[in-house]
């Protein structure tokens, strides 16, 4: 063999080489930043039970924002996951935040005194038969408390009648909050994004 062929043979596997690193750190760095933004940005949960159906079903599978509290505060009508005990995770919906008055009266959410509209139940509510979707109740009458208060949120399910939520466990506090329910993506014809309702 004479020494050109060598030498383009030498290049050509010098070159293959540069190019499988080239590759390899390219799919490590892909496969670091996946980590992270999975770790630290968002994150899935496969949802259990029937508590916020017909919102989220039970199996669906959802991606859940878990920087937006970290530059930003909760909102009234977000999806939240938090942590409700030391081995659950619950998915509710705010209904009321810090210095709030919460009540419902005649199956209407009353917020410091003013009606808001609920349009995520209307399916529910449409299909029950037994009185009031969700029943009478005050803040008071069941946490003591007139407003919700600093570093807390009031929660419940939109399954109003199949939901264990803050008229059952309390209040949830803001730090155990994993993040906001962004959008449903499993199974595939469910996939939808999850938009907070404004009054």
């Amino acid at each position: 063999m004479e020494l050109q062929e060598v030498r383009e043979r030498d290049q050509k596997t010098a070159h293959w080489k540069k190019e499988i690193i080239t590759w390899i750190r390219t799919i490590a760095v892909i496969l670091i930043l996946v980590g992270l933004v999975r770790g630290f940005l968002f994150t899935n949960y496969i949802v259990h039970g029937q508590s916020m159906m017909p919102t989220i079903h039970d199996g669906e599978r959802i991606i859940v924002n878990k920087i937006g509290y970290e530059i930003g505060v909760p909102e009234r009508f977000d999806l939240i996951i938090f942590h409700a005990t030391e081995e659950s995770d619950y998915i509710k919906r705010i209904i009321g935040v810090p210095g709030d008055h919460v009540m419902y009266k005649g199956d209407t959410l009353f917020v410091n005194g003013e009606p808001y509209e609920e349009d995520f139940l209307k399916h529910n509510r449409e299909n029950y038969e037994h009185g009031l979707f969700t029943e009478d109740f005050s803040l008071e009458s069941i946490t003591g408390y007139e407003q919700v208060p600093e570093g807390y949120v009031f929660v419940l399910g939109d399954n109003r009648r199949n939901s264990l939520d803050s008229r059952h466990i309390g209040f949830v506090k803001v730090e155990d909050i994993v993040g906001k329910a962004n959008l449903a993506y499993w199974p595939p014809k469910n996939f939808r994004f999850y938009s907070t309702t404004k009054h």
